[in-house]
């Protein structure tokens, strides 16, 4: 028989069966919003880091096209480097291969003037006027060559310079009226000097 217990228990039962499944749904419709929350958090954090990726990669890029063009810039200045090095070097050696050309053409009408002095000399002639000729033209030859290496730096020591034993050799010493004592009385040979710096000493004698 159906008691009133029984009923009592029954509706009590079904009471806490309706009371669980609320909760159940409640904390599943808590859960459901913090659950797509999460996910749409996970994909912004994704999508920032995919882009953060590719903004790297495309700096990476950049980087490597700069690289790249340093690169080949060092190569052509390198071998313009190169270039330009050869090129002077091969100045170098021109230069130093056919310094004296320029003295050696200065010396060339010299020549002619000697040629021209010894045809005169076998020309038919009084002997006196071929004399004065053969004279005059080694004296013109002579200021020519002098004029010739004094154009390049080459000059006398002149003669009545006083001594100066960088340029000068006492070779012999004299009593002499004229001069004083340790100073030049006569030239024994004539000495040159290449613009400051003596090429050969001239031989002197000087006074006691």
């Amino acid at each position: 028989m159906f008691t009133l217990n029984m009923y009592n228990t029954a509706i009590f039962s079904k009471k806490e069966s309706f009371t669980t499944m609320s909760t159940e749904e409640k904390i599943n419709d808590e859960t459901l919003p913090q659950e797509e929350e999460t996910t749409q958090k996970e994909e912004v954090v994704a999508d920032e880091a995919e882009a953060e990726a590719e903004a790297v990669e495309n700096e990476f890029d950049l980087l490597q096209a700069e690289l790249a063009e340093l690169k080949d810039k060092y190569a052509r200045v390198h071998a313009d480097f190169d270039n330009i090095k050869k090129r002077l070097e091969r100045e170098k050696y021109t230069a130093v291969e056919y310094a004296n050309e320029k003295f050696a053409k200065d010396m060339i009408p010299v020549l002619d003037a000697l040629d021209g002095a010894m045809k005169s000399a076998n020309a038919d002639a009084d002997k006196t006027e071929l004399f004065d000729k053969l004279k005059e033209g080694i004296e013109l030859t002579h200021k020519q060559f002098l004029t010739q290496l004094d154009k390049h730096g080459v000059t006398m020591v002149a003669h009545d310079e006083p001594f100066d034993p960088n340029i000068h050799n006492a070779v012999q010493a004299v009593d002499s009226e004229e001069v004083e004592s340790g100073q030049i009385v006569q030239t024994f040979q004539t000495g040159y000097k290449y613009k400051n710096r003596p090429l050969r000493e001239a031989m002197v004698i000087v006074a006691n």
